[in-house]
């Protein structure tokens, strides 16, 4: 293994760090409850423990990607690496809720900067040719994390306790700072450095920051929004419209699209958009699935989920190989199709998804397995071409950023959609609910009471599955608008290919130029 693999594997090391912590809190949540003593009855108390998390990892990460431009991508790991190590800390020993979210956040922000960096440390590495393979590695590692976290959150947590789950993010998180140490190059810095555009960052923060708080509402069953949520998500639009007006008219930007081809550019980004909506509905709605339909527990649900989970990091893997061979726009468009197939076909499940197969001719496969293993194989295939497609339409200069701005909006898709088609769903459940008479023992026999209590339970569990179904649904259709918007990335020419080097817009009277 040469030197450039040893150092892509550090990064990958640090990466599926960061990717553990995101998962891993799902699976624990039971005992943080217990030791913190929440109210059953006021479990949104928790949900910042995940939205503080997610904010301090979508907010940092383009500061963070423009600041390995500037500084080098080394620094930027090391000081990452090493917030995660306080950040784990401070979350282990927390004995407060607002103490636990403070730990929550600042592991969010050291989380945010490890997959943009290390995917910009892939593209200063390898040329064009080999870089979707890499990235599809880099990706996986990613994928691999959702795949372990919940699993590797309750096996440690069964010995000791959910402190125990941060504790060890210590000793692993320095052993990942030895390795980039020793193996990471130390250059990675433009060699003209740019300044850091610290009012973009700031005003993208603040408008994510505000859209979270507009979309946490204390009393779901009520209403889809909180009283504040209109203003303060009207606060956050005007907040991104500043951010936009700032990034056309300053000097120092977040990304400089001077000499980005923006069609492609932004293709990409809205795709990685949808797939992280449909990545975090699919997280979140089918633990619901199986534990309000199917009887399972926490640990029920998450085996279930292992299908989906399992095969991510499989399509990641897939999706590099054949974007090497067959282009981004191909791999991306096939695999949003595939994800759009797997969720229509989760959106057709019966209550008796386990006993009721696919039947194709002679060959019975099960339906619950296969759907979700085609949705998540899917959403896999597009993670290496989608962030090459990024990286290839901007300079080299800007790669960190660039990478950044790609996961960035996976991961909004991720907070919004799920809180969104959540909310929609919820509000559908409430309708189809609203005049369900709930059954009484009282001056009746029992046996009366029994058949109206069955009644009772098939009307909810029908409508509990009309709300997964309809989620779902809308699931499949925006990845099927992604995979249109995929076409629009537009393809490698045969001369890129050839020449390993980066796509970029034609100055006037000027010629393509290639940065290898």
């Amino acid at each position: 293994m040469n030197r450039r693999s040893i150092a892509i594997a550090a990064g990958g090391l640090a990466v599926l760090l960061g990717a553990l912590d995101t998962y891993v809190v799902v699976s624990v949540f039971r005992q943080i409850i217990d030791d913190l003593e929440i109210p059953v009855n006021r479990l949104e108390r928790i949900t910042p423990i995940v939205t503080g998390y997610l904010l301090g990892y979508v907010a940092a990460m383009p500061l963070l990607g423009q600041a390995s431009d500037r500084f080098g991508r080394k620094v930027i790991l090391q000081l990452c690496l090493a917030a995660f190590v306080a950040g784990s800390i401070v979350t282990a020993s927390a004995d407060t809720l607002g103490l636990l979210v403070t730990g929550r956040v600042i592991l969010g922000v050291a989380s945010g900067a490890l997959l943009p960096v290390t995917m910009a440390l892939a593209a200063d590495l390898w040329a064009d040719a080999r870089r979707a393979t890499v990235l599809g590695a880099v990706g996986a590692a990613q994928e691999l994390g959702s795949v372990l976290g919940p699993v590797y959150g309750i096996a440690i947590a069964a010995v000791t306790g959910w402190r125990g789950v941060f504790w060890v993010n210590v000793p692993l998180a320095l052993l990942a700072m030895v390795a980039v140490q020793i193996v990471v190059p130390a250059r990675g810095a433009a060699a003209r450095p740019s300044k850091v555009d610290v009012m973009g960052g700031v005003l993208l923060a603040a408008a994510l920051g505000l859209a979270v708080y507009g979309l946490y509402n204390p009393d779901p069953q009520k209403q889809a929004l909180p009283s504040w949520g209109l203003p303060t998500l009207g606060v956050a639009g005007g907040l991104l419209v500043a951010f936009v007006a700032w990034e056309l008219w300053a000097r120092t930007k977040l990304i400089d699209t001077s000499e980005v081809r923006l069609r492609p550019f932004l293709a990409a980004l809205g795709v990685s958009l949808a797939a992280g909506a449909a990545l975090m509905v699919t997280l979140v709605d089918i633990d619901l699935f199986a534990q309000s339909l199917l009887g399972r527990d926490d640990r029920g649900g998450v085996l279930l989920l292992l299908r989906f989970l399992v095969a991510l990091p499989i399509g990641a893997l897939l999706g590099g190989v054949l974007a090497g061979r067959l282009g981004d726009r191909v791999v991306a468009f096939a695999g949003m199709l595939v994800a759009g197939a797997g969720y229509l076909l989760i959106s057709r499940w019966p209550i008796e998804v386990l006993s009721t197969p696919h039947v194709l001719g002679p060959l019975t496969l099960p339906r619950l397995d296969t759907d979700l293993a085609i949705a998540g194989l899917g959403l896999g295939m597009v993670i290496a071409p989608l962030s090459a497609a990024v990286l290839r339409v901007v300079p080299a200069v800007q790669h960190g950023v660039a990478s950044a701005f790609a996961v960035t909006a996976r991961m909004i898709g991720m907070l919004v959609g799920v809180a969104a088609l959540s909310a929609w769903g919820l509000h559908r459940f409430h309708r189809l609910t609203a005049n369900l008479p709930s059954p009484l023992p009282f001056g009746k026999p029992k046996e009366q009471f029994d058949a109206e209590l069955a009644a009772y339970r098939q009307a909810l569990n029908g409508a509990l599955l009309s709300q997964y179904s309809g989620i779902f649904l809308v699931t499949a259709i925006i990845c099927a608008a992604a995979a249109l918007l995929a076409l629009l990335i537009g393809a490698r020419t045969t001369a890129e290919v050839a020449a390993g080097g980066y796509e970029q817009r034609v100055p006037a009277g000027g010629r393509v130029r290639s940065t290898r």
